[in-house]
């Protein structure tokens, strides 16, 4: 059985909650990752994702210094590093994300599991069915719609 702990990357970037959206967006791009863990010291209390900056920031048009307390994702599921990493890619499956902070019994943050890790270091077959899970097609409620969406199609002409 194969530990969370034998996958995962430690020593991961993290912000505090009072950090702006600014600050987030440029540790994504330095970084080439779509998420960071937001920390009060070392104890997780959420996530930012690049969605969540656009859905959040960009398309309700509010400021780039907007504390990442007001935007981030505050219902975080999280592992333990002693958790069997097939168990919890099945758990990132049914959760529908392609990443979990790991943590201590204190919920102090050591590290994160994304499918790449388990992709690169565990087992790719599994690794790649929990993607194709994840990747399914939602069926979302569209009644709301702005027309920021548009018709469909390839575009302008």
């Amino acid at each position: 059985m194969t530990r969370v702990s034998e996958l995962m990357t430690r020593g991961v970037r993290t912000l505090s909650p009072s950090d702006t959206v600014a600050l987030a967006a440029q540790a994504m791009d330095e970084l080439d990752i779509g998420a960071i863990p937001v920390c009060d010291g070392q104890r997780l209390l959420g996530m930012v994702t690049d969605r969540d900056i656009v859905l959040r920031v960009v398309a309700q048009t509010r400021p780039l210094d907007t504390a990442l307390s007001e935007v981030m994702s505050k219902d975080v599921k999280w592992c333990s590093e002693n958790d069997n990493a097939e168990t919890v890619m099945d758990e990132m499956a049914g959760y529908q994300v392609r990443r979990m902070p790991v943590v201590d019994r204190g919920r102090r943050l050591v590290g994160m599991l994304s499918l790449g890790d388990t992709a690169a270091k565990g087992d790719i077959g599994k690794a790649g069915d929990t993607l194709n899970i994840i990747s399914q097609p939602a069926e979302p409620d569209r009644s709301g719609q702005s027309a920021a969406s548009g018709p469909a199609g390839g575009g302008s002409s």
